[in-house]
């Protein structure tokens, strides 16, 4: 990817898509550094690094009224966590994904007489910020048990982790049900896939995120699989993944 301006960043809340309501997102992530000075260091400071951080900031254009707005949701999330996932350029299969699990920790609105209502808001990093990839769309509805596109993500050395980030954006049907999973493979053709992940089944709008146990995965191909039911079911949803 190269030099680029941002006009179609996307911003995934738990269960809400607040691309549509924000003109500003910012990502920062650091790792504290811990004084190890000592006789030996050689007359220079001397650090290692400590705890890691990470934090997510938004900013746009005041909606309310409905669950998918900014404000309806801000207010459900507010002191809770769950995971946001940022799309720099766009949330198409395979495009670029930052995302955490994260606790959204303030909600601001308001702004002088005049001016467009804005809000802006933050959530702080309980889990490692990834950098992975978009296996799910967020515009395609889903109506039966279906897989998605194989992403070359590569093997998962021991010691590092598989992250996946579920956001239900719509549900609609008589008693609808979305249980998503990920799964490996060493072909493209997942002829013989297993299971990695499985989140829990969603009857509507909400988030997940899961993590695998350390564990090395000698799989390189991964992908996200669902199982539908209900009465004329239809689901919007999209799926983050990385290795970290």
């Amino acid at each position: 990817m190269g030099k680029f301006t941002l006009l179609d960043t996307r911003l995934f809340a738990p269960g809400t898509d607040l691309s549509g309501a924000s003109n500003k997102i910012e990502l920062s992530s650091e790792i504290e550094d811990k004084d190890a000075t000592n006789y030996r260091s050689g007359g220079w400071k001397e650090v290692i690094g400590g705890l890691g951080s990470a934090e997510i900031s938004g900013e746009g254009q005041w909606e309310a009224g409905d669950p998918g707005m900014v404000d309806d949701a801000s207010w459900a999330d507010l002191g809770g966590t769950g995971p946001y996932t940022v799309c720099p350029t766009d949330a198409v299969v395979g495009a670029l994904a930052y995302f955490t699990n994260g606790l959204r920790a303030n909600y601001t609105i308001g702004d002088a007489v005049g001016e467009l209502a804005p809000w802006s808001g933050t959530v702080k990093s309980n889990w490692p910020l990834v950098r992975g990839q978009i296996a799910h769309p967020p515009g395609l509805a889903r109506t039966t048990t279906g897989t998605g596109t194989p992403l070359n993500l590569g093997a998962i050395p021991a010691g590092r982790r598989l992250y996946a980030a579920l956001h239900v954006l719509s549900a609609a049907g008589t008693t609808p049900s979305l249980t998503a999973r990920i799964e490996s493979d060493d072909a493209a053709g997942f002829t013989s896939p297993t299971t990695r992940l499985t989140f829990a089944a969603a009857p509507g709008p909400g988030g997940q995120i899961l993590r695998g146990d350390g564990t090395a995965v000698t799989d390189s191909y991964f992908r996200v699989a669902w199982t539908v039911t209900g009465t004329t079911p239809s689901f919007m949803f999209a799926v983050s993944l990385g290795i970290r």
